[in-house]
């Protein structure tokens, strides 16, 4: 098969990191000496000044470039994965701090991992989002994606909420609860894990659900099938009780009776890890798997 040409490259840099400018600099200064246009992500902090680059609104960067390269961390990723999956474009990750499950270019070596995506030599996965509704008295008055997790969860408040659930129109259960998460493969190493949830490998057709802090101590977490259709209905709430938190990034207020309507997203993120990529060592390191606890 022949390597594909990346003709046109984004750059989104971390928002408001004043580190970012000499990474995205040297990144522009590659690509340019592959003869490839690159775009600036408009809202990204620190762009280079130099030359003339056109820069672009995320909602248009996906359209506009045959491949997107997000510097920063995971959450750089998360926050660029809801805009980009609907453009279909490859995203690629440096990691400019520590060894990310999304990101896992360092900087140090992101110049010789991109001759090797301009040669073909990559690995490309398909990873699940989510896409969320919240519906209030028939009406849609919120919605929005995720790469990781969506959580309906307690805030300003030291007592339990109620949350019915159900699956493809089937109860499941009223969690009396600090609150659930709904967790794609990717988000079960993030929030899910930490409220006991199971490790899932990216690549599986899973959703899992995991309540946070549950009165009963047999409401235990969850895998369905990830074409299921995933509704939560808020039994007690109000504007200071409850709310819906998207990647832990985007928020919206809920009250009594809003039902949270989750699906799997019909697209899907295409993420580019470079060659030898190795999801279990990542969890080793990430994990600290294996470490001999008396060093």
């Amino acid at each position: 098969m022949a390597a594909p040409r990346f003709q046109s490259v984004g750059l989104i840099g971390k928002y408001g990191d004043p580190g970012i400018g000499e990474a995205l600099a040297r990144l522009t200064e590659e690509l340019e000496r592959r003869q490839v246009r690159v775009i600036w992500d408009a809202a990204s902090g620190a762009l280079p000044t130099r030359g003339d680059h056109q820069a672009l609104p995320r909602e248009r960067l996906g359209e506009a470039c045959d491949l997107v390269i997000v510097v920063g961390g995971d959450g750089t990723l998360l926050n660029a994965a809801r805009t980009l999956a609907d453009a279909g474009v490859p995203v690629a990750g440096v990691n400019l701090g520590r060894l990310g499950f999304l990101v896992d270019v360092s900087p140090d070596e992101m110049c010789d991992r991109l001759d090797e995506i301009f040669r073909g030599e990559y690995i490309e996965e398909e990873r699940t989002l989510l896409h969320a509704s919240v519906q209030r008295g028939g009406e849609t008055v919120s919605e929005s994606d995720a790469l990781n997790d969506v959580v309906v969860h307690k805030w300003d408040i030291a007592r339990m909420i109620d949350l019915e659930t159900s699956v493809d129109g089937r109860f499941l259960n009223t969690h009396r609860a600090d609150g659930l998460i709904v967790s794609t493969p990717t988000g079960s190493t993030a929030y899910a894990l930490s409220g006991g949830g199971p490790i899932v490998h990216p690549t599986l057709g899973a959703l899992v659900l995991v309540p946070i802090c549950p009165h009963t101590l047999s409401d235990r977490p969850i895998v369905v099938a990830d074409r299921a259709r995933i509704e939560i209905v808020v039994h007690n709430g109000g504007h200071s009780q409850a709310q819906v938190t998207f990647d832990g990034q985007v928020n919206f207020a809920l009250m009594s009776g809003d039902r949270i309507v989750v699906r799997k997203k019909p697209r899907a993120l295409r993420l580019i890890h470079p060659p030898g990529y190795d999801y279990f060592h990542i969890l080793r390191a990430k994990l600290r798997w294996g470490e001999n606890p008396q060093r």
